[in-house]
């Protein structure tokens, strides 16, 4: 039985994913009308729909509101009852019917039109009521549902679904959405945290910063080091401008060099003009920054070019929804 249930679900998800790509082929001028009509709306899109249609209309509607396209979902039989307030003449609808003739939706067209809506449908059936009455129709009809009776909607809501996705990416590009416009509006959410936390959030100031000063004897300098425990410290000159940096590996290269520790001074050791971020950058930023420098902090200089702050490395990964892989390049 156990091997009956796994084919049963296997045939289910080979069906509706026969009636995504079945949808797919579908597409045409259509589709880029319905992209055009919201993108030159200044309003919202108002997703309508009944039972099943309603609730994938839910999803729909909060796909768009979150990747850039402002929606709500009206329920029709709430709308007849002074929901209709709601929608102004600007908004566009977005009405889901898979046979185009549901009762609920069809009588709302009317206003809708005296309005001056636009009206876009999602329908498997293009000649019906809604069909004839919209500016754009997205064809979502599918030649058979998943459900063996072919009486629960299945395979025709789950296109329905992709094909609401479909339009929420297909928007999200031409808008040039990115990232920071989806942390924008996802301030609670990881993707948020990552991209809206500031380096000045992190940042080590005070005495948790390792600073010397450049006439300063090496072996002084590296008990800063390890007193500090980042693997390196700053150096500033006597006015307290930073002036270099010494690090783990400028230790390595200076004793290779033959540098007695005891007698050197830090400015013999430094590397010169060391890699700085503004405090108000993202921390992100900072990541990608010693990710392409192949180092593990940064310094954050004050007006006069002292040392404010440093970040490093596990300040950032160290927040547990920071990852290297969490920031892919975003597409031209």
């Amino acid at each position: 039985m156990g091997k009956r249930c796994i084919e049963w679900a296997k045939e289910v998800l080979e069906e509706e994913a026969k009636a995504i790509l079945g949808v797919a082929e579908k597409l045409d001028e259509e589709f880029e009308k319905a992209v055009e009509i919201i993108l030159s709306s200044r309003g919202r899109v108002v997703v309508t729909g009944v039972g099943k249609s309603g609730i994938v209309g839910k999803k729909i509607s909060a796909t768009l509101s979150s990747t850039g396209t402002p929606s709500f979902f009206l329920h029709p039989g709430e709308a007849v009852h002074g929901d209709l307030g709601m929608v102004s003449p600007e908004d566009v609808i977005l009405a889901i019917s898979n046979s185009g003739e549901t009762e609920e939706i069809t009588r709302l067209l009317p206003f809708f039109k005296r309005q001056g809506n636009s009206i876009i449908a999602f329908t498997g059936n293009p000649r019906s009521t809604l069909g004839r009455n919209a500016d754009a129709i997205i064809n979502v009809g599918v030649k058979k549902e998943a459900c063996p009776l072919g009486l629960a909607p299945t395979s025709s809501t789950t296109a329905t679904l992709a094909m609401g996705d479909a339009l929420a990416i297909a928007l999200l590009k031409r808008k040039g959405f990115g990232k920071k416009d989806f942390a924008r509006i996802h301030p609670g959410g990881s993707l948020g945290k990552r991209l809206m936390l500031k380096v000045k959030d992190v940042m080590r100031t005070g005495d948790a910063i390792p600073i010397v000063e450049e006439d300063t004897l090496m072996k002084d300098a590296i008990k800063e080091i390890s007193r500090k425990m980042l693997g390196f410290t700053t150096v500033v000159n006597k006015e307290g401008r930073l002036v270099g940096i010494i690090t783990d590996g400028d230790l390595r290269r200076a004793w290779e060099r033959g540098i007695k520790f005891e007698k050197a001074k830090a400015f013999e050791v430094m590397t010169k003009s060391p890699i700085t971020i503004s405090k108000n950058k993202y921390a992100h930023e900072a990541l990608e920054i010693m990710e392409k420098n192949a180092i593990t902090s940064l310094i954050i200089k004050d007006r006069k070019g002292g040392v404010e702050g440093v970040i490093h490395l596990h300040d950032i990964l160290g927040r547990g929804e920071f990852r290297f892989e969490a920031f892919p390049e975003e597409e031209e």
